[in-house]
């Protein structure tokens, strides 16, 4: 009788196929992306600092500046020191709101821009004769000029000092003189527009102008909106409805 032995069948067992350039690819994609990623959120967190971030510390800083101000207009300083810098005056302006109140410190670097509005060095005094030049921010950093494109010929500014409170009427709108960076002249004792038939002060409105100065776009840009004015009331701090300053 014959006897059927099963027969042992041998598998060869599939060894793992080695890693090829698809798989390898796929992780460099894979990794690339996570990088992507993460250099998208860290742009977005950037832009959502400048957007929000800066105006609040800024608020805070113009909150801070105000009461060193007041300080020392009481232990009879003109100028005060500040950790931002040399704080002299308060600015307001009808126009932006009735709690629009920007302290002035004087310089125009980025501490000082973002603690405040920027008196431009060699430039008038508040109240002097000359041209008193201030520089601010249109967006972020607390961004005092936002709406320096809403200004309208005769709109107010108030700048206020220790010894009395300026009443500066304007000449010109927000929308009506945009010029390079460059463009010193705005800065000058009695500013001229070498440009022919260019916005210029009105002649024979006195000797003591105002100029505000800031970007003429929301976002990056080499050109500048002006606006000028000029004094029409000065009222000493003794005098004011409101008293002295403290």
């Amino acid at each position: 009788m014959t006897t059927d032995v099963p027969t042992r069948v041998r598998r060869r067992r599939t060894r793992p196929a080695a890693q090829g350039p698809r798989r390898t690819g796929r992780r460099v994609s894979f990794w690339l992306g996570c990088g992507l990623i993460a250099a998208g959120l860290a742009v977005l967190g950037w832009v959502a600092w400048q957007l929000w971030g800066t105006n609040w510390l800024s608020a805070q800083r113009h909150d801070d500046v105000r009461s060193s101000l007041e300080d020392g207009w009481s232990d009879g300083q003109d100028v005060v020191r500040t950790e931002f810098g040399n704080a002299s005056a308060i600015l307001r302006v009808p126009r932006f709101g009735a709690d629009f109140s920007v302290p002035v410190l004087e310089g125009s670097t980025d501490q000082v821009l973002a603690a405040g509005v920027g008196h431009m060095s060699d430039t008038a005094e508040a109240g002097g004769v000359g041209n008193y030049v201030l520089a601010g921010h249109r967006v972020t950093h607390g961004e005092p000029f936002a709406d320096l494109p809403e200004l309208r010929p005769g709109d107010e500014v108030h700048v206020q000092t220790r010894e009395a409170t300026y009443t500066y009427v304007l000449d010109t709108g927000g929308t009506d003189l945009v010029v390079p960076f460059t463009a010193s002249w705005v800065l000058d004792e009695r500013p001229v527009n070498p440009r022919a038939g260019g916005v210029q002060p009105p002649a024979g409105v006195g000797d003591q102008l105002i100029t505000l100065v800031t970007c003429s776009e929301i976002f990056y840009t080499e050109n500048r909106s002006v606006v000028f004015g000029h004094l029409v009331e000065t009222i000493p701090a003794d005098e004011s409805p409101a008293g002295p300053a403290p």
